[in-house]
């Protein structure tokens, strides 16, 4: 048993750590945004469900001897893939989405292993149920989930902030090569042990099927486990997109799906359905609240909830819907000589989850539609066991029972369709594709309020507004305004026609400050906000300034073109909920120095609630011999015209000597030595969390 469980859980800890060690390498590469995560998911999600399928196979299909020397023929060529390091050649500046050459990139790097290390826990399980009558191989599946829990914790707390991403990929691979002896050994020892007749006695008292699950059981398998997968995605973008844009956030919603994993398949006490059926009520009732648009119009104890205690419940009821889906699924699960088609099964509803959220929701749904429909799926799979258990009871009971279920099905998917049409509601356009959702909205009566304006929302982040009275229409506001660190630059550079560049659009306010003879140079990933920065605002129309717009990522545009001169490059990428990590690092900085003029400022919007990015900032700056400037500025409260915001200006000393006026109202980032400047192979988003 020792054996045995040495291996799953090494498996199952390497199969979580590979994800954010490949994923982190190849960021840069494909321009470090949302898009390349979901690429890396997605191929992840299918290696897992194809891994599960060959253990499926391998198990039924060979007799113990062939499983054996074709599953460690399989490590043994495993092993030839070592190391997981990316190679160079697969980097690409071609603008656009690149995930079919991420997923051949993560098949080529990291394709075999990680199909091998999904196939291990079902497999191991299998051989461990054929050789020992009186085992309980599903704790092993609960096992491989407490690794997979350590791996997602361990990573962002212990090894980002110690390991390079290169020393990673080789310790990784090293501990891989460990597993690969484990699992050869214990599948050697599996073929030469005989098997033992499988017995009742493997099955729990609360199993609900018999050994060989019928078709209206294994129907069951796969709403259960996609409706988990679906609300598990979809408190993870509520979370980071409608509470708190804080990096990691993710990991509390991952870490309880595995922890309701973990409780259901270890042992059946841990889930009382008296218990968590009404809890599940609750819970259901109260995420739906909680994506309600109009919830403030309406008394509710939980209406004043701020971050911390709106996040805490949001991930109770998160794991009360996973308790109640996985439990339910532990309890249908079927005689352990079938598990590997129920692991199949399992992977195969979790991979059209991630699918749904992942690729088809962006692509088809203006609103976050798949968080209603998670909500309406668990609640009508779940009702779908409840009514099926109705059967041992009388008819009375039976008519009784459904009837009132069936009423508060239908109340509650009535109550999601109302609130799912109110999500693009009041706005006057509401889009969505790879990069999130993007909504303009009009703030206030132009006929009655002189401050009435328009503002373009990415997620719950204002991305620029403009005013409508003439007063403030051609001006530059909200983080723009000339009392900003973004002012004072623009302001040093008056004397002259002035060439500036600009990652990160907007809807365009930085063209305000255009004179004749400017040119202005933005460079922008997402496809639509050129489109309605000029559809909804017209500051880029009314600019006088020369606008070019280069659609891509900022930093692949500029290192694939010729030395551009910008007196001014200003960086706007960091306030948002995704921080794009790979333009802040040195080799970023060096390929933004290498675009300006003798002379030139680096400018950096470092306004976040939960980052301190003044570090990063210095690190990188003082790596070049230049100085780093930080303007805080505050706004007076009610200020609806200029916003409280930071920026951070990059500038020789020289420079600084040429323009004192830039001193005044700064402060000078002093050297944070204990600090590793952040590169392409190293960044540690954790220690700048404020």
């Amino acid at each position: 048993m020792l054996l045995y469980a040495l291996t799953v859980f090494l498996s199952a800890f390497l199969l979580f750590a590979v994800q954010p060690i490949v994923a982190k390498a190849i960021l840069p590469w494909f321009g470090g945004t949302s898009a390349v995560w979901s690429a890396c998911m997605l191929f992840f999600q299918a290696a897992l469900l194809l891994g599960y399928g060959y253990a499926h196979w391998l198990h039924h299909s060979l007799p113990a001897r062939k499983q054996t020397l074709l599953h460690i023929a399989a490590l043994a060529v495993s092993l030839t893939t070592l190391p997981i390091v990316p190679g160079s050649h697969w980097r690409t500046v071609a603008a656009g989405l690149p995930a079919l050459r991420i997923l051949a990139l993560l098949s080529v790097t990291v394709g075999l292993p990680y199909f091998l290390l999904a196939s291990t826990s079902p497999l191991l399980q299998a051989w461990y149920a054929r050789n020992h009558k009186a085992g309980m191989p599903y704790r092993l599946f609960a096992l491989s989930n407490l690794a997979s829990l350590l791996a997602l914790v361990g990573y962002p707390l212990l090894i980002e902030p110690n390991l390079s991403n290169r020393w990673q990929a080789w310790i990784w691979s090293g501990a891989y090569a460990a597993f690969a002896v484990c699992c050869g050994f214990a599948a050697w020892r599996a073929a030469a042990h005989p098997a033992a007749e499988f017995t009742a006695p493997q099955l729990d008292a609360h199993a609900a099927v018999p050994a060989n699950a019928p078709w209206s059981v294994r129907l069951l398998w796969l709403p259960l486990a996609a409706s988990a997968s679906i609300l598990l995605l979809s408190v993870t973008n509520h979370l980071t997109q409608d509470i708190a844009a804080i990096p990691f956030l993710w990991i509390l919603p991952l870490s309880v799906y595995l922890l309701s994993f973990i409780l259901c398949f270890d042992s059946p006490r841990f889930y009382y359905r008296p218990l968590f059926v009404p809890l599940l009520i609750a819970a259901l009732a109260f995420l739906a609240y909680r994506i309600w648009p109009a919830k403030q119009e309406l008394f509710w104890p939980f209406v004043d909830l701020t971050m911390r205690p709106a996040i805490l419940w949001t991930a109770v009821a998160l794991f009360i819907c996973c308790m109640v889906c996985h439990g339910e699924l532990s309890r249908l699960k079927p005689h352990p000589r079938y598990l590997t088609g129920f692991y199949v099964t399992v992977a195969l509803g979790g991979a059209i989850g991630g699918l749904f959220v992942g690729l088809l929701a962006p692509s088809v749904f203006s609103g976050y539609y798949e968080f209603p429909i998670g909500l309406g799926l668990c609640a009508a799979v779940v009702l779908w066991v409840l009514v099926r258990d109705l059967l041992r009871f009388s008819i009375w009971w039976r008519l009784a029972g459904s009837a009132v279920l069936a009423i508060l099905l239908g109340g509650y998917l009535w109550a999601l369709s109302s609130i799912a049409r109110q999500m693009v509601e009041g706005y006057l356009v509401a889009v969505r594709n790879f990069y999130g959702q993007l909504r303009v909205m009009d703030n206030g009566d132009p006929a009655r309020d002189p401050y009435a304006s328009r503002i373009l929302v990415h997620g719950t982040i204002n991305h620029g507004a403009q005013f409508h009275s003439a007063e403030y229409r051609r001006q530059p506001v909200t983080y723009f305004c000339p009392e900003s660190g973004i002012g004072r630059a623009m302001q040093a550079f008056e004397s002259a026609p002035r060439r500036v560049g600009m990652l990160g659009m907007g809807c365009g306010t930085i063209a305000a400050y255009g004179r004749p003879g400017d040119t202005l140079r933005i460079y922008e990933i997402n496809p639509l906000i050129p489109v309605l920065a000029r559809r909804w605002f017209t500051y880029l129309e009314d600019t006088p300034a020369k606008v070019e717009v280069v659609l891509g990522d900022g930093r692949l545009s500029l290192e694939s073109e010729p030395g551009q001169r910008f007196d001014l490059l200003i960086m706007d990428a960091f306030s948002g909920d995704s921080v794009p990590v790979h333009l802040i690092t040195r080799e970023a900085l060096a390929t933004y120095f290498r675009h300006l003029k003798p002379g030139g400022i680096l400018a950096i919007n470092t306004t976040n609630r939960y980052l301190d990015l003044n570090p990063v900032v210095e690190r990188g700056a003082t790596s070049f011999g230049k100085v780093a400037l930080a303007y805080p500025y505050d706004s007076e409260m009610g200020d609806a015209v200029c916003f409280s915001c930071d920026w951070a200006l990059i500038m020789d000393r020289a420079t600084l000597g040429r323009h004192p006026e830039l001193a005044r109202d700064a402060n000078l980032l002093r050297p944070h030595t204990d600090f590793r400047t952040w590169t392409d192979d190293f960044s540690n988003m954790l220690q700048i969390l404020r």
